[in-house]
């Protein structure tokens, strides 16, 4: 019997507690494992970088909701991302980006793997025939798309791109942390690896810092594997279990984080002091029918640029109230943040630089009408 996405998240990989019957998995706090004699591991486990059993629940369960062959629980969304390009990429390898990517994301390749002989271009990903014309077979490693993109919320074709990449040979990522598992799944439009800061959305409580990669082959995940336990950069049992707690509440909570933007763009597309409102939701979104038919739901971010320009954008940003500012994002809270400064200045200066009148914000799960009072009452101190 196939089971909704709701139920999976609360049970896949999650059966109780052999010895107590506890419903809830216990976190198991240990470093190793005794051995039934030499080289006899009970379950499989004898060191907990290779293998822990809250890990591995974490694991099973990322991959269900994906639709993988396999999942990995890393320490922080970079790690996770640092192992698939170690997976994928190789000194004269070249990695085509989108435009708009976290700026993380963009430092991570540019400032480690560049230096150690990748090639990194970067092309307007919602723009195909831009990404066929850049996806040069035989040169062209990775295809790697951010739907929706940090923090512009362009809306990349998942299907489209991934037959242009495997044209050029290229294995296709896509980074779904603003959409969760929960909206969109990457790899049943055919993309060969899915990314998240479990930070965000996954884990939800703003409590807990992660990654993952999950990936449609197994000979991709034996790669990923291998670099996971090689390398070590896993994520700790407390954390993988406070992931898993946040997954059991995804979709209620994502439901919420997304009629709540839905109701704080329309109510800033509304004013005057709001030169243009960045979310997929909005009819005029260029992206607004790509992302019906890929995504569940519009999602809880968006951005926003202000008519007064950076000045104003600075001021709405440290205005509101509810909204703290903070980064990070997909939290049960709502919170508010400058990129210029903030998320992306590591990104200045360079072809992925972001506007300096964007504020961007997490919409949270509070109540709806006391989100857009907020919102309001900020831009009237504009």
């Amino acid at each position: 019997m196939t089971h909704g996405f709701e139920t999976r998240a609360i049970h896949s990989g999650q059966q109780a507690d052999p010895a107590t019957g506890a419903v809830v998995l216990p976190v198991y706090q240990t470093s190793t494992f005794v051995q039934d004699g030499i080289g006899g591991f009970r379950g499989g486990y004898e060191y907990a970088r290779s293998a822990n059993p809250t890990r591995d629940s974490l694991q099973t369960l990322l991959a269900d909701l994906e639709g993988g062959v396999a999942a990995f629980s890393f320490a922080s969304g970079l790690s996770a991302e640092d192992a698939l390009l170690r997976a994928t990429l190789a000194p004269g390898s070249r990695i085509l980006m989108g435009n708009d990517v976290y700026g993380g994301t963009h430092r991570l390749v540019n400032r480690v793997h560049v230096p150690w002989g990748v090639q990194l271009e970067t092309v307007e990903m919602s723009d195909l025939d831009a990404v066929r014309a850049a996806a040069r077979p035989g040169e062209t490693a990775v295809l790697w798309v951010e739907t929706p993109s940090n923090p512009m919320l362009k809306i990349s074709d998942i299907a489209a791109l991934a037959e242009i990449g495997h044209a050029a040979g290229a294995v296709v990522v896509v980074d779904n942390t603003f959409a969760s598992p929960y909206l969109q799944q990457p790899l049943s439009l055919g993309a060969d690896a899915v990314v998240h800061s479990t930070t965000k959305y996954i884990g939800g409580h703003s409590d807990v810092v992660g990654g993952a990669v999950v990936v449609a082959d197994q000979e991709l995940a034996e790669k990923v594997g291998f670099l996971q336990f090689g390398v070590g950069a896993v994520s700790a049992p407390m954390e993988a279990w406070l992931t898993v707690r946040g997954i059991k509440t995804l979709g209620v909570r994502v439901d919420r984080h997304s009629s709540n933007a839905q109701a704080v763009a329309e109510a800033l597309v509304a004013s005057d002091a709001v030169a243009r409102v960045w979310y997929p939701g909005l009819a005029d979104h260029p992206g607004h029918e790509l992302a019906a038919r890929q995504m569940r739901a519009f999602g809880g971010m968006l951005s926003l640029q202000l008519a007064g320009g950076p000045a104003a954008a600075r001021r709405f940003a440290e205005s509101t109230e509810l909204f703290q500012l903070a980064e990070s994002l997909g939290g049960v809270e709502s919170l508010i943040g400058y990129p210029h400064e903030m998320t992306h200045a590591s990104v200045r200066g360079t072809e992925l630089a972001v506007p300096e009148d964007l504020v961007r914000l997490s919409v949270g799960i509070e109540s709806e009408a006391d989100l857009v009072a907020d919102v309001l009452q900020a831009l009237d101190r504009v």
